[in-house]
């Protein structure tokens, strides 16, 4: 599955009403180790393919979203479960452990 492209208009439809978790990457172009940690998240969304969706929310076009989930730093990803923000990272990680992270959440 590719990284999806969450917003305001699909937000509620594509994360919080999810049958599955998600992992949702808050990011700007501007931001060095959002663009680092890109690439990894397009890794896991191959790797977990149908057991999680995941996708990116561009802060500086969605900051409603930002400010309600009160993002502070990009990157910041987090996994939703059912409706509700269950986990949060902030920060570059790298492969192995946002795969960790991943698995966390799907316990």
């Amino acid at each position: 599955m590719s990284v999806l492209k969450f917003d305001a208009g699909n937000f509620e439809e594509e994360v919080l009403k999810s049958d599955q978790p998600v992992l949702v990457d808050f990011w700007a172009s501007w931001c060095g180790p959002c663009r680092a940690v890109s690439p990894v998240v397009e890794e896991l969304a191959q790797a977990y393919s149908g057991r999680i969706k995941v996708g990116k929310v561009n802060v500086d076009e969605n900051r409603d979203l930002a400010n309600r989930y009160r993002v502070m730093s990009i990157p910041t990803l987090a996994i939703f479960k059912n409706g509700d923000e269950a986990q949060r990272t902030v920060g570059f990680q790298g492969k192995q452990q946002l795969a960790r992270f991943v698995e966390d959440n799907l316990k």
